[in-house]
Formats: structure tokens, sequence, C-alpha cells
């Protein structure tokens, strides 16, 4: 039992959820909690408000287990509303993660918005794609609202943080991938495009897109045909649609 704000293993994990220990990551609430245990993420730690029932979780924790009074776990907290479970584990390696079976590896550059990036993992991960690049200075994926909008997908996807975009190009022509952009002034239609054909897949961020430069180092740009009075999608809606097509092909070529 914990009983002060200021014990040590608090102030540790007050450091993980506000994204200052880049080894660890910080997962909150019953779903999230079952997710990474069911894909066995390795946790360090676990906290738990005193009238919390942890029924089978307790048991699935191959870790220390601490209570605290529901006033001192709201300081630990990320959510204004806390369901009384708190994880702390180890950041997951990707390298060690299953790969999908669609033909893509998604490339997002500078994507800076955490439930943006969370809801992309998400529809990554049940479209198939084989792996999820993010550029230099792109949010985290494992911080509190990433994880929470990936609904636990974050935990299985392969995701490689902090790669350049030249280099993720160049080692994609280096196997034959082509390099495809997605913008509202691409020159061919998502609908138009054979997306059994491996690719990498590249969205720029959610205020500025892809530079001119950026999309002329790729080798094509393809669009999404909307009302000429929107302007854009949301990011993360652009990147299902074009998933889903491309899962849509596959399996009807399959």
């Amino acid at each position: 039992m914990i009983t002060s704000r200021d014990n040590g293993r608090l102030m540790a994990a007050r450091r993980v959820r506000d994204g200052r220990d880049k080894f660890r990551i910080f997962i909150e609430g019953r779903r999230l909690a079952e997710e990474a245990l069911r894909s066995g993420t390795k946790v360090t730690e676990c906290f738990l408000s005193e009238d919390f029932d942890a029924g089978d979780i307790a048991g699935s924790v191959d870790a220390p287990v601490f209570r605290m009074p529901e006033r001192i776990f709201k300081t630990v907290a990320d959510t204004d509303s806390p369901q009384g479970i708190i994880l702390i584990a180890e950041r997951p390696d990707s390298r060690s993660v299953n790969t999908g079976e669609l033909p893509i590896t998604l490339f997002l550059n500078g994507v800076s918005n955490p439930s943006n990036l969370g809801a992309i993992l998400r529809t990554a991960e049940a479209s198939g794609v084989t792996e999820v690049m993010l550029s230099k200075g792109s949010t985290d994926p494992y911080a509190p609202k990433a994880l929470r909008a990936s609904m636990g997908s974050a935990f299985r996807l392969a995701v490689r943080e902090a790669v350049s975009l030249d280099d993720a190009i160049t080692a994609a022509r280096e196997k034959g991938i082509l390099a495809a952009g997605a913008d509202i002034q691409g020159t061919v239609s998502y609908l138009e495009t054979d997306w059994s054909m491996p690719r990498l897949l590249v969205f720029g961020s959610e205020a500025h897109g892809l530079s001119s430069e950026e999309q002329g180092m790729l080798d094509e740009m393809v669009r999404i045909p909307m009302a000429s009075a929107v302007e854009s999608l949301n990011l993360a809606v652009s990147a299902g649609i074009l998933l889903f097509e491309a899962r849509r092909q596959l399996t009807v070529d399959g």
C-alpha cells in the first residue's frame, strides 16, 4: 500500500507519464491494460486504486502490484476520470513484432497530434500494413493519448521511430518498392491505383501535408477525389480510405 503522493515509485511513474523516461511507457485503463498484457508487453509495475477490482488482471501481471487511495491515484493518472489501474512497462521493440499481410509500409512525416497518430495506428493494424515509420519530430506513438487512441494496436504493430524520409525512400527503391505520397493535388486517384504493388505510402503532417520538395522525392502522388467545397480530410480518415481500398483490392484479387 502506498499512502503518500511523494512516494518515489509514483514520482517515477509521473516521469514516464510525462514522456521523460525514454525506456518505459505509461498504460492507463482496464481495456488498455488488458491489451498490453495480451500482447506480451513487459510490465514492470502495476498501480491500482484501493477500490479497483483487478479480477484476472492481477494474476496476469508478472510485476510488483501497489494499491493506494483514490485521491493519491488521481495524482498519477493521465485522465480526468481514471479507471483505477496503471501499468508501467518497457517500451516495445518493433523488431520483434509480427508484420501484416498488406504490401504497404506507412510513413508518417511530422505527425504531431497523438490522437491522430493513435487512430492511424489502429487503422494500420486493422488493414494489415507491413510496418509504420515515423519521421524525426513526430509525436511519441507510446504517449498516453496516442496509446488510448490506438486501442492497443501500438503494442502489436512494427513501429520504427525517427526515420528520415530520404532514408526510407532510398531503402524502398533498393528493394524495388514504389514510393508514393498522398495529397489532394495528387495526379492519380486512389481508386485507379494498383495496390497489389508494394509501396512506401507517405503522409505529411496534419497542418502542412507534404512540401513540394518532399513530393518531388516520390514516384507517384495519390489523391482522394472530393467535392469541390472540401479542402482536405482528417489525416486518420485519409489513411483509412487508402489502406482499406488496398485491402479490398488484395482480398478481391486473392
